[in-house]
C-alpha cells in the first residue's frame, strides 16, 4: 500500500487520464503528488528525464503520458505515434528503475490486442495474431512499454505493472475535429450541428462496429486500486464488460446533446476494428468494479465539454 505521504509522480497530468489519476489520488488523501508540464519536462528527452528522476526520486510512478489520437491521426502519422510513445515511455520506465522507484504503473490501450482476438479479449490474447492496421504503430509502442516493465520484473525483481483501458471518455477529453477519438468527436459534431441548426450529421463508416466505453474517473480509481493491490507480469484489463454499436452510440450522443436532425453514414470511410470488448474478469476477481454507466457518463462529459473554453481549439 502506498503511504499517504509517499512521493508520487503522475506523468501526463494534464491529459484526460493523468488529470483523473491526480483527482483520484487527492480524493483518497495522498498529499505528495509531483507533476511537470511538457514545457518543464519533455519526456522524449532522455537527459532531461534522467535529471528529473535523479533530483526528485519519486517512490511511485503512474505513467499516463502519451501521444494519442483517433483513426485519422494514427493513419496520418504512424511514425510519430511510434517514436514519441516509445521514446517517452522507455525514458520514464528506465529512469524510474535506475533511481529505485518502488512501483510503476504503465497505462496502455486495448488496441494492443489483435484485430481478430477472441471476444471478449482476455489479457492472454496479447501477441497471438496481427494487430489492427489503422493503429498498429501506437499499439506496437504500447506493447513495448508493457514488455519492458515485464522484463525489468523478471531480470531485476522490479514491481512494475500495467493496465490496459478500453475506450475512455470524460473530463479533459480531446475534442479536436479530426484527431480525437470517436466519442468526443461525436459530442463535438452533434453539438456544432445543433448550434448551426444543421438538418443532418454524417458519421464515418456504417455504424456496425461494437465498442466499449469506460468513464475516465472509474479508470483512475482502478489505477490507484491496482497500485495498492496488484503485482504481476500480466497486464490488467480496464473496462465495463459492456458494448454498444457506433450507430447506437451516435443516437445516444445526439440525444444527450439535444440534436434532433438526421444521422447519415459515410460507408467509404473505415470502420476500424469490428469489435473491441475487454474481458474484465481479472479486475473483478481482484475486487474492482466500474461505477459509471454510459448514459450518466455522457451527461457528465457533455457538461465538461460545455464548460471547457478551449474545447474548440484542441
Amino acid at each position: 500500500m502506498m503511504d499517504k505521504q509517499a512521493k508520487i509522480y503522475v506523468a501526463g497530468h494534464r491529459g484526460m487520464v493523468g488529470s483523473a489519476i491526480v483527482r483520484e489520488l487527492e480524493r483518497q488523501g495522498y498529499t505528495n503528488i509531483i507533476t511537470r508540464a511538457h514545457r518543464e519536462l519533455d519526456l522524449t528527452r532522455q537527459e532531461a528525464v534522467e535529471s528529473f528522476f535523479a533530483a526528485e526520486q519519486p517512490e511511485y510512478v503512474f505513467l499516463a503520458a502519451a501521444k494519442v489520437g483517433g483513426i485519422v491521426a494514427n493513419s496520418e502519422s504512424p511514425a510519430d505515434f511510434m517514436y514519441q510513445n516509445m521514446i517517452l515511455e522507455m525514458n520514464v520506465i528506465h529512469s524510474a528503475w535506475q533511481n529505485g522507484c518502488k512501483k510503476l504503473e504503465f497505462l496502455g490501450s486495448s488496441c494492443i490486442y489483435p484485430r481478430l482476438a477472441p471476444q471478449p479479449m482476455p489479457e492472454s490474447s496479447l501477441l497471438t495474431s496481427a494487430l489492427e492496421e489503422t493503429n498498429e504503430a501506437y499499439a506496437l509502442a504500447k506493447i513495448s512499454g508493457l514488455k519492458y516493465c515485464t522484463y525489468l520484473n523478471k531480470q531485476y525483481g522490479a514491481d512494475y505493472i500495467s493496465v490496459m483501458p478500453t475506450n475512455l471518455y470524460g473530463p479533459n477529453d480531446n475534442y479536436h475535429p479530426t484527431h480525437s477519438h470517436v466519442l468526443p468527436a461525436l459530442i463535438r459534431r452533434f453539438h456544432e450541428a445543433k448550434e448551426a441548426h444543421l438538418p443532418a450529421v454524417t458519421c464515418w463508416g456504417d455504424g456496425s462496429p461494437l465498442r466499449e466505453f469506460l468513464y475516465v474517473d472509474d479508470l483512475a480509481n482502478l489505477c490507484v486500486f491496482l497500485m495498492n493491490n496488484y503485482s504481476g507480469n500480466e497486464t490488467v484489463n480496464a473496462g465495463t464488460g459492456k458494448e454498444i454499436t457506433i450507430k447506437e452510440l451516435a443516437k445516444l450522443v445526439a440525444a444527450t446533446v439535444g440534436y434532433t436532425g438526421e444521422i447519415l453514414w459515410d460507408t467509404a470511410k473505415p470502420n476500424g476494428t469490428p469489435r473491441k470488448l475487454l474481458d474484465v474478469s481479472k479486475a473483478k476477481a481482484l475486487g474492482w468494479q466500474y461505477q459509471t454507466e454510459l448514459a450518466d457518463g455522457l451527461r457528465l462529459a457533455y457538461a465538461d465539454f460545455l464548460n471547457n473554453p478551449a474545447r474548440m481549439e484542441r
